[in-house]
Parts: C-alpha cells; structure tokens; sequence
C-alpha cells in the first residue's frame, strides 16, 4: 500500500513539475490574480489521476488485494477470539451447574 501510495504521489509531483513549466511557459494560462499557484496544483491533480489510473493499475490491484488479505486475517482473529470466548462461557457454565448439583445433593 506504501509503495502504491508513493507512486501516485511520484506521478503527481511530475504532473506538477510539468504543468508548472508549461503555465510559467505561457503555454497554458496563468491564474487570476494571487491564485497562480493553486490552479498549476490544482490541474496537475486533475492531470495526474487519469495517468495513475491507467499506468498504476497493476500496483493498485496488487494494494487492494493485500488488504483483502488483511481483512480476511482480522475478520478470521475476531472469529476466533468469538469462539474461545465462548467455550469459556460455556465451561464456567457448566461447572456452576455441577457446583449447584452437589451443593443439592449434599443438602439432601
């Protein structure tokens, strides 16, 4: 996931170099007054997700199916943990009902 993530910001931070090169170029146009800057990052997002669509694929389903992985694991430790606590229910369960025999048959 770590490396699926580094990537994207990889393809974003060349996405901005470029862009900012073409708009400080006078290829694309500038921002309205102040904003210069938000609108080069804010099209080198724009820019940037089609191209990791497409050139991340293969990772991106690499991450999804690790943390598939992950979750089958946990949702498995849980259903384990489920289970043991309910065989200890169940055992104190029936020694209280083997306590509660004795204690009525000695009273008897």
């Amino acid at each position: 996931m770590l490396r699926y993530t580094l990537m994207r910001l990889g393809v974003f931070a060349g996405c901005l170099v470029v862009v900012w090169g073409l708009v400080y170029s006078g290829v694309l146009p500038r921002g309205l007054g102040d904003s210069n800057g938000m609108w080069v990052v804010l099209l080198a997002l724009v820019v940037s997700a089609p191209i990791s669509f497409v050139v991340l694929r293969k990772e991106r389903d690499r991450a999804s199916a690790n943390v598939v992985r992950r979750v089958d694991r946990m949702k498995a430790n849980l259903d384990a943990n489920r289970s043991q606590e309910d065989e200890v229910v169940d055992s104190a369960e029936a020694q209280g009902r083997s306590a509660e025999g004795r204690a009525q048959s000695q009273a008897s």
